[in-house]
């Protein structure tokens, strides 16, 4: 018999144990992305993204592109509302440097059209081959030393000049659709 009282005061013992509030467990929710009926996700795009989009827009990418790559390199976030409202602002500071940039290309590029014709000797033989090439490295070198910053990626020749006692003229874009063009005449090197 004490074995069937003792079951009994184990049982009310678990119901009045289960009768009193038990805390309800925290169940954490993901944010679900939104997606498209083909599967694709909206992202808002932080920063300029060739071939996708500019900064400030919701664009829909593949799920694995968000993930992989736009998220972690810091070029997209999810459109929550909280995202938006602070890429409005910051909006605002990207437009104001993005104006201050085409205004500072504007004088590079005036300057550039300033410019008399640029003089870059190099080694020739005496028929006026070059034994090397001018390209965009030589002349980016030759205007950072004349203070004006320009990357050889800027510079846009069709081909190296390989012929001594020539004048070219190469454009140069900066960027933004903002283009000068600059004239370049290599010479042969006096030899000594």
């Amino acid at each position: 018999m004490a074995k069937k009282s003792s079951a009994k005061a184990a049982g009310q013992a678990a119901t009045t144990a289960s009768t009193q509030r038990q805390p309800k467990k925290k169940i954490k929710k993901r944010q679900q992305v939104k997606k498209d009926p083909h599967g694709n996700v909206f992202v808002v795009l932080v920063q300029d993204v060739p071939h996708l989009g500019r900064q400030g827009e919701v664009v829909r990418v593949r799920p694995g592109y968000a993930r992989n790559y736009l998220y972690p390199y810091g070029l997209a976030v999810p459109p929550t509302e909280e995202n938006l409202r602070r890429l409005e602002q910051y909006k605002i500071q990207v437009q104001k440097a993005r104006e201050a940039k085409i205004a500072d290309l504007k004088v590079l590029a005036e300057q550039l059209s300033r410019l008399p014709v640029i003089t870059i000797e190099a080694n020739a033989n005496e028929e006026g081959h070059l034994y090397g090439s001018i390209g965009p490295v030589e002349i980016s070198k030759y205007l950072k030393g004349k203070n004006l910053l320009v990357e050889p990626e800027m510079i846009r020749m069709e081909q190296h000049i390989k012929e001594a006692n020539t004048i070219v003229e190469v454009p140069v874009h900066l960027g933004y659709s903002i283009e000068a063009k600059i004239q370049v005449a290599v010479i042969a090197a006096t030899r000594r």
